[in-house]
């Protein structure tokens, strides 16, 4: 089992206030002989005339010496957990979560915007002091 990220908790503590169900403590992905493990499984009953919605939340903190390279792992291990879920689990929706901070630092730049624009990433972004989502970006 992986190491787990410094705000592990904090996120899980904000999607369950968030009115999300932990389902999975990590989400275990296996494919082709290979075990992989994103952070959170989580769902949400969305009412009686849809399904429950399910998703798979890879935490990172980005406390490296560098965030591109913080950036970089992010978006290859993001890319990689997704193609996995697009293939064996196609209704979970993999986020990938940041502080507040880093949304500002990152995803609020040009850079970062680039990213989003492309559609590479979605992501979630918490406050951890409070554990609170403060924004989705989808």
């Amino acid at each position: 089992m992986p190491a787990r990220d410094i705000y592990h908790n904090n996120v899980k503590n904000a999607l369950i206030k968030d009115g999300w169900t932990i389902t999975h403590d990590p989400l275990r992905l296996s494919f082709g002989g290979k075990d992989m493990y994103v952070d959170l499984g989580a769902e949400r009953f969305i009412g009686a005339e849809r399904n429950d919605q399910q998703i798979a939340v890879e935490i990172k903190s980005f406390i490296g010496d560098s965030a591109i390279d913080d950036l970089e792992k992010a978006i290859g291990q993001y890319i990689l957990y997704n193609t996995i879920l697009e293939e064996k689990e196609p209704n979970r929706i993999l986020y990938l979560a940041v502080s507040e901070y880093v949304i500002q630092e990152i995803f609020e730049e040009p850079l970062g915007k680039l990213l989003l624009k492309n559609k590479l990433l979605k992501i979630i972004g918490f406050n951890p002091e409070v554990e609170e989502i403060v924004k989705w970006i989808i």
